[in-house]
């Protein structure tokens, strides 16, 4: 009970009251939403990757062991979500999106406090919520917004279109200046610290505007769908991996926990950005956070219990 209270006051409401700020703001000025999303993906995003890659400090031993359980994980959420998708008869963007909504997960303003609070600061714990996150924005800021253009300009325009995404370049700069350990001036260092702790409120303002134009529809299975498979399938199968792999400890416990995040809020906004069902994939992303309030607090419990 004292660990639900934990995650509500210190994770869940912080998120919500940045969500309600963005709600009431919409409703009263009317926000050019496409704006704010642009604001995330070409300025705010690639300022908080490669402050974090430039930050970033783990052994290639650690940082292949969690890629080959990123990848095998991706991989397995993949054809959950196909198989699914094919089911409930979801097609072209829209299945874009539900497929988005499955295989990215909220790494970064949920997974690395929830991190932070279950290891109590713990460097190795947080070193793999590091590379989980670093792998998640590799993967939706590249796959991610493919699946979405794919569906509208076709895939070698999307995969070209892909080239011009500020993203990348950030993610390589952060990268190679981290490696080289070259140090930056403070007239670079300063201004790309001020947009990364920007990011994570805009976004949260973002989906609070993006919810305050949502018209809730009456078929929501494809929705409940996707949070049975984000919030409480994707934990299970990184449980089959642990045992599989044989796999114990803090790094058991910590890609558990990583894995059982709510939907990304960047799919959200990567969405709007290509208006491809925004109202669909902002739906998922609030029900999804609702609901990790009792899915998060189980996967952490069941983590103590058995690692």
């Amino acid at each position: 009970m004292l660990e639900l209270i934990f995650i509500l006051k210190d994770i869940i409401l912080p998120i919500f009251v940045l969500m309600v700020i963005g709600f009431i703001i919409q409703r009263r000025f009317h926000l050019n939403v496409q704006t704010l999303a642009r604001l995330n993906i070409y300025i705010f995003v690639p300022g908080f990757i490669f402050v974090k890659l430039y930050e970033a400090q783990f052994s290639a031993s650690l940082f292949g062991k969690v890629f080959l359980f990123f990848i095998l994980y991706v991989l397995l959420l993949f054809i959950v979500s196909h198989i699914s998708a094919r089911l409930l008869h979801i097609k072209d963007g829209k299945k874009a999106t539900f497929t988005n909504s499955v295989l990215f997960f909220n790494s970064g303003n949920y997974g690395v406090p929830v991190n932070d609070l279950v290891f109590k600061s713990d460097p190795f714990a947080m070193s793999i919520q590091v590379i989980v996150l670093m792998l998640q924005n590799i993967f939706l800021y590249t796959y991610g917004i493919f699946s979405l253009q794919s569906v509208s300009v076709g895939k070698l325009k999307a995969l070209l279109g892909y080239f011009k995404m500020p993203v990348l370049y950030a993610m390589a700069a952060g990268v190679m200046l981290n490696a080289w350990s070259i140090s930056l001036p403070s007239f670079v260092w300063v201004p790309a610290n001020y947009i990364a702790e920007g990011m994570i409120s805009l976004a949260l303002l973002t989906l609070g505007a993006q919810v305050a134009m949502l018209r809730l529809t009456a078929q929501l299975s494809e929705v409940y769908f996707s949070l049975i498979i984000r919030l409480i399938i994707g934990p299970l199968l990184t449980l089959g991996i642990i045992y599989a792999f044989g796999l114990d400890g803090v790094f058991a416990q910590a890609l558990l926990i990583a894995s059982a995040m709510p939907t990304s809020i960047n799919s959200a906004v990567i969405a709007q950005e290509y208006e491809n069902h925004p109202d669909f994939a902002a739906q998922i992303v609030l029900f999804s956070t609702l609901m990790s309030t009792i899915t998060v607090t189980l996967v952490i419990y069941v983590g103590r219990l058995l690692f």
